[in-house]
């Protein structure tokens, strides 16, 4: 009896994962077979199942169309956004991964008078939406000059980043033992010297972890993207995905295609560094 008992735990585990894996990939699966099918199939004839007719053409009117219509970019749109949200995306990580690594290794490792209220000033940036601060960053941006062009995003997207990534970077680096620096000091390394030889190294899977949520943050965003950069040559996928709505209002499927080539750059940025992120979760679950 009791062995039949344990042995029903793991398959309703397993059952329970299975159902979790299904809900978690159906999306997924739902708009890949939704980019590849036509109006009658999305509506009505065959919502679920795979296209009767694989409609890879549709992939080709997404990135030959869009209503990016000034100039040179109106058959590009697709393209264009999508090598700016990469341009866009890299800079904004890499922005935010050297200020919030730095003030951390200070916020942390440091003795100095006020450490806790700037850490507090710095935590007050969890509780701002990003989008409340919309008027007041444009009217900074505008007398700086800096209204379209990439730092108009980059800028932002990273300050606001911040906060979240001081506090993966603290969670993680306040663990590290100080023994570590006492020796490497014994051995005559300085300040800059144990940062980028003892500690940086060892911040890698919090590194991965903030690197996914930055570029999450900066890959998807849409209302600054829209506002700070009216010029279309700057106009980041998320915009060109937006207008291609007044494109296709009777063709959906370049529309799906187009949420496909959006989504897929993220789902291949986490499958590449998840192990690291698993690592860094676990470390501070560890720590907590």
């Amino acid at each position: 009896m009791k062995s039949k008992k344990l042995n029903k735990v793991p398959v309703g585990t397993y059952v329970v994962l299975l159902l979790w894996t299904v809900l978690c990939v159906f999306p997924l699966y739902w708009m890949f077979t939704f980019s590849l099918k036509e109006n009658s199939e999305i509506f009505g004839e065959n919502v679920l199942g795979l296209p009767r007719n694989w409609m890879w053409s549709n992939y080709a009117d997404a990135m030959r169309s869009g209503t990016l219509s000034s100039g040179l970019m109106r058959d590009s749109s697709i393209l264009l956004g999508f090598k700016n949200s990469i341009i866009i995306s890299v800079f904004t990580i890499a922005l935010t991964i050297v200020c919030a690594l730095m003030a951390c290794y200070a916020l942390t490792r440091m003795e100095w008078r006020g450490r806790e209220t700037v850490n507090n000033i710095f935590m007050l940036g969890l509780t701002l939406p990003i989008h409340a601060a919309l008027l007041p960053v444009f009217l900074m941006l505008k007398s700086l000059k800096m209204l379209n062009s990439y730092q108009a995003l980059i800028v932002p997207y990273a300050a606001f980043s911040l906060a979240m990534a001081i506090m993966i970077f603290g969670s993680f680096m306040v663990n590290i033992p100080k023994e570590l620096e006492e020796s490497a000091c014994l051995d005559g390394c300085g300040t800059f010297g144990i940062f980028f030889r003892i500690i940086l190294p060892l911040m890698k899977p919090a590194i991965s972890t903030v690197i996914i949520f930055t570029f999450l943050q900066a890959w998807n965003e849409l209302m600054f993207a829209n506002i700070f950069n009216s010029e279309r040559r700057f106009s980041t996928l998320p915009v060109a995905i937006n207008t291609f709505f007044g494109s296709y209002t009777t063709k959906w499927g370049p529309i799906g295609a187009a949420l496909v080539i959006a989504t897929f750059p993220t789902l291949f940025v986490y499958a590449f560094i998840s192990r690291k992120i698993q690592e860094s979760l676990i470390a501070g679950a560890i720590k907590g």
